[in-house]
């Protein structure tokens, strides 16, 4: 007897392909948008938005203006595949699937992700303009993105819906702070290169430093501090779910190295990419690993 069942899977697989496929692209969009920090290019289509220099097609006389036009470009080739995903969810799960939700709040976070954007080129709060809290807040949402794509793909593959617990939210919500402390750390670099490790540690403690650059030091610091966490709860994950355990371990290590040997080097535009790089893979795999219920562990208090 035929049935809707396996037409069913097959549209799901299908579906999940998809969305990895976004979580990809997404990942690349971030990584320009660092190369459009590193290189000071986020004033490269003047204080226009959606435009470029007030053109749908700028004349591109400067490498920024390529720079930036090219982040707007990739950003709307993705708008219209979470739109597509969004789309697509709904015809295929039925109503309360949580890949619905995670389309929904993928769709949502875009918006609010497009928003900040905008904010930023109109109110001029790029390159030594940029504050603290805009920074912040623009990175927050951007993780936030990349976090409800990646379950919309996990959901999508058939997995459960697991509810957080305390121990998660405190790990995701630390390795989040970490972020905005590389983010900042990664700014001062930009704005206030230093031309040798011990003229960066001078800048860091010298009186009257840019808060950027006096928040630069906490960030290896908390580094280390955050990736000792995440090793025991990646460790107390390891019997149930050992590869995505393993993946947050060894992504953990590569990350510190990484960030060592960007400090030694003094943060050429190729190490920041990798390192950023290293660390969306290492927040992806955390919200699955938080996805899947990280343990033992976590059979305590539940949010």
């Amino acid at each position: 007897m035929l049935t809707t069942e396996a037409p069913a899977r097959v549209s799901n697989a299908r579906f999940a392909r998809f969305a990895w496929i976004v979580v990809a692209y997404n990942l690349a969009v971030i990584l320009w948008g660092a190369v459009v920090r590193a290189t000071g290019s986020g004033a490269g289509c003047g204080n226009h938005w959606p435009l470029c220099g007030g053109e749908l097609s700028p004349a591109f006389a400067t490498l920024a203006t390529v720079i930036e036009f090219a982040h707007r470009a990739t950003s709307g080739i993705l708008t219209v595949m979470v739109v597509g995903l969004l789309v697509w969810a709904f015809r295929a799960f039925p109503s309360g699937h949580p890949a619905r939700l995670g389309a929904v709040l993928s769709t949502v976070f875009l918006v609010t992700e497009a928003i900040i954007g905008a904010a930023l080129v109109v109110l001029d709060r790029v390159g030594r303009n940029q504050t603290a809290p805009w920074l912040s807040t623009h990175l927050v949402n951007t993780l936030t993105l990349a976090a409800c794509l990646a379950l919309t793909a996990w959901w999508g593959m058939g997995k459960p819906a697991v509810r957080p617990t305390w121990r998660m939210a405190a790990t995701l919500g630390a390795v989040m702070l970490l972020s905005v402390t590389g983010a900042i750390a990664a700014l001062a670099d930009t704005l206030y290169p230093a031309t040798s490790l011990s003229a960066g540690l001078a800048q860091d403690f010298a009186p009257g430093a840019h808060l950027f650059v006096r928040l630069r030091g906490l960030h290896p610091v908390m580094a280390a501090g955050v990736a000792v966490w995440l090793l025991v709860f990646a460790a107390d994950a390891l019997r149930v779910h050992r590869r995505l355990a393993m993946a947050v371990m060894g992504l953990t290590a590569a990350q510190l190295a990484a960030g060592l040997l960007n400090m030694l080097l003094l943060a050429p535009l190729w190490l920041q990419i990798t390192h950023l790089l290293i660390a969306d893979g290492l927040w992806v795999a955390l919200v699955l690993l938080c996805a899947a219920g990280s343990g033992d562990g976590d059979r305590g208090a539940r949010v």
